[in-house]
């Protein structure tokens, strides 16, 4: 199990290594396309549409990093206060209940939007803009397997933080005095 953890663990952090990549291209495309449009008057469609393809990569990758970092929006209020032995039955019920078949609905119903795309060649319906819309359509399902991942990585992680005896009824708070 501790192999598996890893060896996910690692993986999901080289996807979120590249969410960060996209980020520093989404900043030099939008930079590039500023300085463009109010010094050249130069307008290019298919740069502004790669601005919101950079980001949309970039938000559906991260998810699967933000999920295996635990960074994901929750109400702390209760959380906070919970020992790490309900935190792991809490994180382990949400991912496999709420989490995973979500997550699964999304892949199946993205994998034909994205073969649609593909077979019937859409690009941008913008004079200039970007040819082959399937390849930001494919970030979908792609995201979707890598968020199976990091559910993998989660329910597998607090496993063994059940299974392991020391220490694991302690709050969160506790000896950091």
């Amino acid at each position: 199990m501790k192999t598996s953890l890893k060896i996910i663990g690692k993986f999901i952090d080289m996807l979120g290594n590249f969410c960060s990549l996209l980020m520093v291209l989404m900043i030099l495309n939008v930079f590039y396309d500023v300085i463009m449009r109010y010094f050249f008057n130069d307008v290019s469609i298919g740069m502004q549409e790669l601005e919101w393809h950079l980001f949309a990569a970039m938000f559906m990758f991260g998810i699967a990093y933000t999920l295996k970092e635990d960074a994901h929006v929750r109400v702390d209020i209760f959380y906070d206060a919970m020992t790490k032995r309900k935190k792991a039955f809490i994180n382990i019920f949400g991912s496999i209940i709420f989490a995973l078949p979500i997550t699964l609905l999304i892949f199946y119903y993205s994998i034909d939007y994205t073969l649609d795309a593909y077979t019937m060649g859409e690009g941008s319906g913008d004079p200039g803009g970007l040819p082959h819309r399937w390849i930001v359509r494919s970030v979908i399902p792609l995201s979707s397997l890598f968020l199976v991942l990091a559910i993998i990585h989660v329910v597998l992680s607090q496993i063994q933080i059940l299974t392991n005896n020391d220490s694991s009824n302690t709050t969160k708070h506790e000896g950091e005095h």
